[in-house]
């Protein structure tokens, strides 16, 4: 409920004030350069390709947990086999489809750094106007910022008594690198909002269908078997290849 609260507080505030977003950016501006100087500061950029980096980390043990599954389906999960499909599908849902896929190739809202209030050549349009001219890897929503803020999904897989901790600091984490996103004239105040926002209320969606409402949740068991389906046909041609023998279907 606070989610969608903050959501619709940020979607109206900026929706019939768009010129918040301008006078935000205008803090990273710098008028006698025409330049957002934190875009060519050596350290700003390292920690911007850091913060991606850390993200895909904690999706690191996940990926390698599938890929070595697929490999050998007849060993069990290195990783709880609920914690892959939460943190990959969240992952792949909030970074990947709601961003990449669908609203930043088809929202035409330019960055900050190319509206004519920054020296740039397009015009500036509010949040909810998908008829700017940029044409392609716009401005709504951060896709950086929604990966950032990704960090809330293994924030909820931690022990109960870290978890405040770990929801703090997905929080500080997730709200620098949308601060550095809009110092690099990436994207405006109301970009990485709405991606902080949608990413946790699809992180709290899936963790409520897998973990804890009774009529859809998941077993690591049910993640591991299913693997071990999709997985052995070409594991028994490949155990064929080689010479051994492999029954016809797995014991799960």
């Amino acid at each position: 409920m606070i989610a969608l609260a903050l959501a619709l507080v940020v979607g109206l505030l900026f929706g019939i004030y768009p010129e918040l977003d301008l006078k935000l950016a205008s803090l990273f501006y710098d008028p006698p350069t025409h330049s957002f100087p934190v875009k060519s500061n050596t350290l700003a950029v390292i920690a911007r390709d850091g913060a991606m980096w850390i993200s895909w980390g904690f999706a690191l043990p996940a990926i390698v947990a599938v890929v070595v599954k697929l490999a050998r389906p007849d060993r069990p999960l290195l990783v709880s086999g609920r914690a892959i499909v939460f943190l990959l599908l969240t992952l792949t849902l909030s970074a990947g489809v709601l961003t990449n896929l669908t609203f930043k190739s088809y929202w035409g809202r330019p960055r900050p750094i190319t509206v004519t209030q920054f020296n740039g050549t397009q015009t500036f349009v509010p949040w909810w106007d998908p008829r700017g001219r940029c044409a392609h890897n716009c401005s709504f929503f951060s896709g950086e910022g929604a990966t950032a803020f990704w960090t809330y999904a293994p924030a909820a897989l931690a022990p109960p008594a870290w978890r405040p901790a770990a929801y703090a600091a997905a929080t500080v984490f997730g709200a620098t690198t949308s601060l550095l996103r809009m110092a690099f004239g990436g994207h405006f105040f109301s970009d990485v909002a709405i991606a902080g926002l949608v990413t946790f209320l699809v992180i709290w969606l899936m963790h409520g269908y897998i973990y804890r409402w009774p009529s859809t949740r998941l077993t690591d068991e049910a993640v591991d078997a299913a693997l071990t389906r999709l997985a052995w046909p070409g594991y028994r041609v490949l155990q064929r290849w080689r010479g051994r023998h492999v029954r016809e279907k797995p014991s799960v």
